[in-house]
């Protein structure tokens, strides 16, 4: 066989090879993959009972309810055209209030209640941690030595 021969084929096992492996690794991700809805996108195309998915939207004003048992939490996910209900049973994150935005990794069951296996609470741009809330940080900094002498 020439070496222009054993070139080719070489390139086209190392292609098919690549290939497959995508495939491979296509095929194992396909249990994993978490597609992304609004609670407009869950009414208007419903996902399969038990098919995993991540809700995102804003809690309702209004909605936390905290179960008898101290670590469920009910509340509703809206979009401003949809409502979602949504159940967790865990420690809520700490930027978990109402009016705030939240997305829920979890899953539909068949009474279309969405059971949210976690929580992520974000935030807007223009968030500031409790404990700077007082403090003027457009202040003239001119002192960049924290030592006391």
């Amino acid at each position: 066989m020439k070496a222009k021969h054993q070139r080719l084929t070489l390139a086209v096992l190392a292609l098919v090879a690549l290939v497959g492996a995508g495939l491979l690794a296509a095929f194992a991700l396909q249990d994993r993959a978490n597609y992304f809805y609004t609670p407009a996108d869950i009414v208007a195309k419903k996902p399969e009972v038990g098919q995993a998915i991540r809700l995102g939207g804003m809690v309702e004003q209004g909605s936390i309810k905290q179960e008898a048992d101290g670590v469920t939490v009910n509340f509703i996910v809206q979009d401003g055209t949809a409502r979602q209900a949504v159940t967790y049973k865990g420690i809520t994150p700490d930027l978990f209030v109402e009016g705030s935005g939240v997305v829920a990794d979890g899953k539909l069951n068949s009474a279309g209640l969405f059971v949210a296996d976690s929580l992520l609470a974000k935030h807007d741009e223009n968030y500031v941690p409790r404990e700077l809330e007082g403090i003027d940080m457009t202040g003239n900094m001119t002192k960049t030595d924290t030592l006391v002498e």
